[in-house]
């Protein structure tokens, strides 16, 4: 008998995080209107593919992870301000990691692919995953934004910001 309350428990907690994620799913913010086979055509496959199938990349492997200089981070697929590089820092998890994000830039929902519940972000202009943010970064937010480099592309001072692609 334990066995078997113990299988309907998984079950409904399984069936309520689906549920509870197919929710938070049909709210995510989009207004660039793009299907995934125009992305596909647009970006490399990288890319695409952590942001249109929220893949993840290797940890280590972007070189944004070393940005250092003063710029904004933008989104990889519409080109939508995200980050400001002061709100970039080193959080020695070898993805590129910010403590806060630009005013409306990003939409979150709650993804339970590893399980336990985690928060995920999007850009909220073309809806492309970033990463998932944390409560464990510096002051003043206490937050991390762990971002996939992939997702981001880096445009210095001094440079003008391209337009956002329609």
């Amino acid at each position: 008998m334990k066995r078997r309350k113990f299988l309907h428990h998984i079950a409904w907690l399984t069936a309520g995080a689906s549920a509870l994620s197919f929710t938070m799913e049909s709210i995510a913010v989009t207004v660039l209107n793009k299907s995934k086979a125009e992305w596909r055509k647009i970006l490399p496959p990288a890319s695409y593919a952590v942001l249109f199938e929220e893949s993840t990349e290797r940890p280590g492997s972007s070189p944004l992870n070393a940005e250092k200089r003063a710029g904004t981070f933008i989104c990889a697929a519409c080109n939508q301000p995200l980050f400001k590089s002061s709100q970039k820092y080193e959080s020695g998890t070898g993805w590129p990691s910010f403590f806060d994000v630009m005013p409306d830039a990003t939409a979150k929902r709650r993804d339970f692919k590893m399980f336990l519940p985690r928060t995920e972000y999007h850009c909220a202009r073309c809806g492309g995953h970033q990463g998932h943010v944390f409560n464990d970064g510096p002051k003043p937010t206490g937050l991390r934004y762990c971002n996939n480099g992939v997702a981001l592309k880096f445009v210095p001072v001094g440079s003008e910001l391209p337009g956002l692609i329609s």
